[in-house]
């Protein structure tokens, strides 16, 4: 048994995007939820089912009682942040196929625009977890550990800088055109990012996705369902999750090739269950907490060869709207915003349904994708061919 296209996405909802909104990550779960539901045409008391992040500040019951549902018959959680937004839509998608919930909602919900919020900020806190065999030896932000991966992308398959600058350029062009971007009408240019400052060599400013306040969600429902709901039926076509053999979160020390990472895993079960191949996906949404994760993901998710993706970005390859394989066509962590990858989600969505501000044609499917670099999930969505 899979879930092949038993399920479909029929609302999505965000709240603004912005360095500083007020009210509580909670407060901005339930508005971009509520958001979502309208945008599907469904009260809030029918929800049953609700998937999260358990990064999140407001719990189910929080978020099931100030928003008025009634009875919940599933709710789950997924960790590793960036790696779990397409997991709790996965989770929500079985949990409807299989009967345990008729509406669910998932959902991300992000206060992390204040510098003091961010976790590698709390210098006071003892380091503890696998945090205590790398933050000693400098290591101390996310950020450093890509770059490290980086490098070793560098050394060992000659990616470049000029392959990162594609990413960064691509995808803030995608921003200029979407309102909604914290990038929007802010240019950037492949002198402007060789100008930037750097945060960990050979990452620069431009590297590094947007610190973001904000709150995104969407509704899921069975396909037959959806097709009597007001949006046109975005359907799940295939999940999956992933985690590689020695896996390490973040740095993958352990494993035999550092560079082979949850990616590989998780596109095994995503194929598998799939009727199409990546040569069939028309635009993708790949998550881009860091550059360098552009490339890993497109050799991860079979796009090219092992030490392919760096030249894939070349020759305006993943740019709207000539390019081969369009990537983050709303801008994604690094220019629209960062909600933990959620905000590609929506943008996934977008495509299916034809109304993206930076729109490919004949988009009837799309590949979104979760963190490269942590236990991972990735979602397989077309359009309805009924």
């Amino acid at each position: 048994m899979t879930i092949k296209d038993k399920t479909a996405i029929v609302g999505i909802g965000q709240t603004p995007f912005a360095k500083s909104l007020g009210g509580t990550e909670l407060a901005l779960a339930c508005r971009a939820i509520k958001a979502a539901l309208d945008d599907a045409g469904i009260h809030p008391s029918e929800v049953d089912g609700l998937s999260s992040f358990t990064l999140e500040d407001g719990v189910e019951v929080d978020v099931a009682r100030n928003l008025g549902m009634g009875d919940i018959t599933f709710f789950s959680q997924i960790a590793y942040g960036g790696g779990a937004g397409c997991g709790v839509v996965g989770h929500a998608a079985m949990a409807v196929a299989t009967g345990q919930a008729r509406v669910a909602v998932a959902w991300r919900s992000r206060k992390r625009g204040a510098r003091a919020s961010r976790p590698w900020s709390q210098t006071r806190d003892r380091v503890g977890g696998l945090g205590e065999w790398s933050r000693p030896w400098g290591l101390v932000r996310p950020v450093d550990e890509i770059a490290m991966l980086a490098r070793r992308a560098m050394h060992e398959f000659g990616l470049t800088r000029d392959h990162l600058a594609n990413a960064a350029v691509a995808f803030r062009a995608h921003a200029n055109r979407n309102p909604a971007a914290l990038m929007y009408e802010k240019p950037l240019t492949r002198e402007d990012y060789f100008a930037g400052r750097w945060i960990s060599e050979p990452l620069c400013l431009y590297d590094n996705c947007l610190e973001t306040d904000g709150a995104v969600a969407c509704v899921i429902v069975t396909t037959e369902r959806a097709r009597d709901l007001p949006q046109p039926p975005v359907l799940i076509h295939s999940f999956g999750q992933g985690i590689n053999r020695q896996h390490q979160v973040m740095t993958n020390y352990h494993g035999d090739d550092p560079l082979m990472g949850p990616a590989w895993a998780c596109q095994e079960v995503l194929w598998r269950n799939a009727d199409f191949g990546p040569e069939d996906v028309k635009v993708a949404q790949l998550y881009d907490a860091f550059s360098p994760l552009i490339p890993l993901s497109l050799e991860g998710y079979g796009f090219c060869k092992r030490g392919e993706g760096g030249p894939f970005t070349d020759d305006g390859n993943i740019q709207w709207p000539d390019g081969r394989l369009p990537v983050n066509t709303s801008g994604g962590g690094m220019s629209e915003a960062y909600v933990h990858g959620f905000n590609l989600i929506a943008e996934g969505v977008r495509q299916i349904r034809g109304t993206s501000t930076c729109q490919v044609e004949g988009a009837d499917t799309s590949l979104v994708t979760s963190g490269e670099g942590v236990p991972t999930s990735a979602l397989l969505l077309r359009s309805d061919s009924r």
